[in-house]
């Protein structure tokens, strides 16, 4: 598209990728942003293009990083299935068996499998949380333990919207001995040559993109709860009320607060960028092998795709919930509905790994968009890739 800059590599096959990437920012949808797309092991779209600061005076770069928020669940769970898979953790037993503090407050039923599915109804905290307290591991895991289950467990589901940090980085770090984000770097992010991080050291900053969110937007800053529990039921209600408050004020300087960027939280301050979270997805989508580095087995990722839960839950959409991440239900612009399993995050990324075809793929971008509407920027990028597969497939190319 004239006028856009869109760097990197784009095979011809997925031209339709990089027109749609480019007119995001034509029309301002984009400041700076990657995209990235894995077909059998091999990328075929790494782009980028834009500007890393809101000033647009610093261009973003093949290693730019950008917070993406709760598309690094996808990391964490990655991190249980590992264990899984080496015979550590087994989905059906107790999380108290390797966290024994975790039985307090009626929670000695709730599984592996329940938190990972977020099914578990430990979903918010005992009292009211501070951003700042999200840093202190110890504090979370306290409040983690205090906190009863709002359903029983596997009955209903509700987003551990931050909570999920603590229920798998604890678990991860009880059974293996290290913090979850020294656990991802040594065993899934070096390995696979993926850029990504949870917990971000000093020496990365200078990389980080600017978050860029609306003038006027504060994620659940004003909380009546007897409007809430009325309006959206009473779990959500508690869940939202004890859960930060994240002004839009504070969105915009996270990138360059060192305690956010340092505090290994898995269920929302991971950095990365699209070629980093589509590599690591590359390696499920090709049955847990990339470039000759096994880190699952099939058997593994098949489980992780079984549906836990079907249905509405409290702060999460209706659809199909898997192990640690959502299980596609949609039909794609092919007319296929794959199986497909991913996560997005807050403002818009996301990372989708699609398991009958091969292919992995993702978004990292710093425009944030926090309306309540679904992002178009994704639906278009997603239409884009399955039309041409739909193209590929046809023409046997």
């Amino acid at each position: 598209m004239a006028g856009i800059d869109v760097r990197g590599t784009c095979d011809e096959r997925f031209d339709l990728v990089k027109e749609t990437f480019a007119r995001h920012f034509f029309t301002g949808e984009d400041v700076g942003a990657s995209f990235a797309v894995f077909l059998d092991g091999k990328p075929v779209v790494d782009i980028w293009a834009g500007f890393a600061d809101a000033a647009k005076t610093r261009p973003w770069e093949k290693d730019t990083l950008v917070c993406v928020f709760s598309s690094t669940k996808v990391m964490a769970a990655i991190c249980v299935h590992v264990l899984a898979d080496r015979g550590l953790v087994d989905y059906d037993a107790p999380v108290a068996k390797y966290w024994p503090g975790f039985a307090r407050a009626g929670k000695e039923n709730v599984l592996v499998r329940h938190i990972l599915s977020h099914t578990s109804g430990v979903s918010t905290y005992p009292e009211q949380v501070t951003i700042e307290e999200l840093a202190n591991w110890e504090k979370m895991v306290d409040l983690v333990e205090r906190q009863p289950p709002l359903w029983p467990p596997g009955t209903a589901i509700g987003y551990e919207m931050t909570s999920f940090s603590f229920l798998v980085g604890e678990l991860v770090r009880r059974v293996s001995g290290k913090s979850i984000g020294t656990f991802f770097r040594d065993e899934i992010a070096r390995p696979l040559g993926a850029d990504f991080h949870i917990g971000t050291p000093e020496t990365e900053f200078p990389r980080l993109a600017e978050l860029i969110a609306p003038r006027r937007c504060t994620m659940f800053g004003l909380v009546n709860s007897d409007f809430l529990f009325r309006l959206l039921g009473k779990p959500t209600a508690i869940q939202i009320a004890r859960n930060p408050k994240i002004p839009v004020e504070l969105i915009k300087t996270l990138h360059r607060e060192p305690r956010w960027q340092k505090a290994e939280l898995p269920s929302s301050n991971g950095n990365g960028n699209a070629r980093s979270m589509a590599k690591i997805g590359a390696m499920i989508a090709c049955d847990g092998e990339l470039n000759g580095k096994r880190l699952l087995s099939t058997e593994t990722i098949k489980e992780t795709a079984t549906s836990q839960f079907n249905g509405k839950g409290y702060l999460i959409a209706n659809g199909s919930m898997g192990l640690g991440w959502a299980i596609n239900t949609l039909k794609m612009a092919d007319g296929t509905i794959p199986l497909a399993i991913g996560w997005g995050g807050l403002g818009g990324s996301f990372c989708t790994i699609d398991l009958d075809n091969h292919m992995s793929f993702a978004y990292a971008m710093n425009k944030m968009n926090l309306s309540l509407l679904p992002d178009r920027r994704k639906g278009r990028l997603v239409n884009a890739v399955y039309s041409s597969l739909k193209r590929i497939k046809i023409s046997g190319a």
